[in-house]
């Protein structure tokens, strides 16, 4: 297995605070074709009892972008990015992400499966508010290939 048993268990640092936008929400939204009121107008949103735009439910992907980044700069991880396929991902929400969010993401590897040459390495990232509270736990797979 090219992956770091050692990987499985390890939490990382929390993220620096990320501000979510409005315009970053219209952005995405666009970007997912999110065309739902919500996601672009503030009194759209605000007739639904949101403070501003709800991101579209796969926005925490920001967030736990970051994260991934900490796990593909170990230098100790055996993962290659050119080696490397986003196989599955998946959301719990305790609620949902509007403008003028402050959030946090923190990592660990819950999972680690050799597969043949290759590995399959499942993290999760528990995305909290400014306040400490639990906004979404994003869960990815990633499978990695072995070494040619």
């Amino acid at each position: 297995m090219p992956v770091n048993p050692e990987l499985l268990g390890r939490q990382f640092p929390p993220t620096p605070p990320y501000l979510v936008g409005r315009e970053k929400v219209r952005e995405f939204a666009r970007a997912v074709f999110a065309d739902a009121a919500e996601h672009r107008d503030p009194e759209a949103a605000r007739a639904l009892g949101y403070a501003d735009v709800v991101a579209p439910p796969t926005f925490a992907m920001v967030i736990q972008d970051l994260t991934l980044q900490q796990l593909l700069a170990q230098p100790d991880s055996g993962i290659a990015l050119e080696r490397t396929i986003h196989a599955k991902q998946s959301f719990r929400w305790t609620r949902p992400i509007v403008a003028g969010d402050e959030l946090r993401g923190r990592m660990t590897v819950t999972g680690l499966r050799a597969m043949g040459a290759g590995a399959m390495v499942t993290s999760e990232t528990e995305i909290t508010d400014a306040d400490g509270g639990h906004v979404v736990t994003a869960t990815s797979v990633l499978l990695i290939g072995g070494d040619e």
